[in-house]
């Protein structure tokens, strides 16, 4: 089977964005581009309709992105049912799977669509969510590279290797990022810990984020790789270190539920919902 990249697309701006990020990624990693459309079936209520009228979306989105990319291999499908399910199906065996982090039938305040949240949270491929209203790229010479969350006591191996094969392919690094807590006993006491014991507590998760990354560092020689250990939630952490990044990757099996909605909401650069 033809290893490829995915992207579903609509008539919204961050479709389009997505599409572009998508067209990108398939260069850098030597393959072809399927751009889906999903349209409902016509026994659908007409308000559910509208967003996804069969016009020849896909059609008009291959043609932008290779009149934009040249050497582009790409190709255009229209698939007739419920958006989220179908794009799983279809998905299931891409490389990467792309998607706007809100389609066009989503309201103004929503920060993540129904479809991009539901693919993300159960799709069998990486998923790659695009924030962006226009193609999504950092300023020249301002990249801080690809970040990826990690929890140490539970590395997720498919995340990190997703991670250090993005950054080989942008000549980027790796910025990996572990967020901790003070142990209970601490955060129960009245009084603040000494700052000795911080420290120690500190050293010990820089440790493990050290043994964490161990064997991608042996695998992946030449992508240089910036540790981080934040006294933040999963989330802060993220989006602080997320600033200016290329792309950012997140385990599902280190946010599950809300917390992986939460990280979806607050962070500005794509990012990439890696299955275990």
């Amino acid at each position: 089977m033809q290893r490829e990249i995915i992207v579903g697309v609509d008539r919204s701006a961050r479709s389009r964005a997505a599409a572009d990020w998508a067209a990108r990624e398939a260069r850098l990693r030597g393959m072809a581009l399927r751009v889906v459309h999903v349209v409902p079936p016509p026994s659908m209520d007409p308000v559910e309709q509208w967003p996804y009228r069969p016009e020849a979306v896909a059609d008009h989105v291959v043609a932008e992105l290779t009149e934009r990319h040249r050497t582009l291999q790409a190709g255009a499908e229209i698939i007739t049912g419920a958006p989220a399910p179908t794009l799983l199906a279809v998905g299931k065996d891409a490389e990467v799977l792309v998607l706007g982090r809100r389609g066009e039938g989503g309201g103004a305040g929503l920060a993540v669509g129904s479809t991009a949240a539901a693919v993300a949270a159960e799709s069998a491929a990486p998923v790659v969510l695009v924030p962006c209203a226009e193609p999504c790229e950092p300023p020249p010479g301002r990249s801080t590279g690809v970040t990826v969350g990690v929890d140490v006591r539970d590395p997720s191996a498919a995340a990190l290797d997703f991670a250090f094969e993005a950054a080989g392919l942008r000549g980027a690094r790796v910025h990996a990022v572990h967020s901790w807590k003070l142990p209970d006993r601490a955060e129960a006491s009245p009084l603040p810990p000494l700052e000795e014991d911080r420290a120690s507590w500190e050293d010990d998760e820089v440790q493990l984020l050290s043994d964490a990354l161990r064997p991608w560092r042996r695998k992946y020689p030449d992508v240089a790789v910036l540790e981080d250990v934040l006294l933040f939630t999963p989330s802060d952490a993220l989006r602080h270190t997320s600033e200016g990044a290329e792309l950012a990757v997140i385990g599902r099996q280190s946010a599950p539920g809300s917390t992986l909605r939460r990280l979806l909401e607050h962070l500005r650069c794509p990012v990439a919902v890696v299955p275990s």
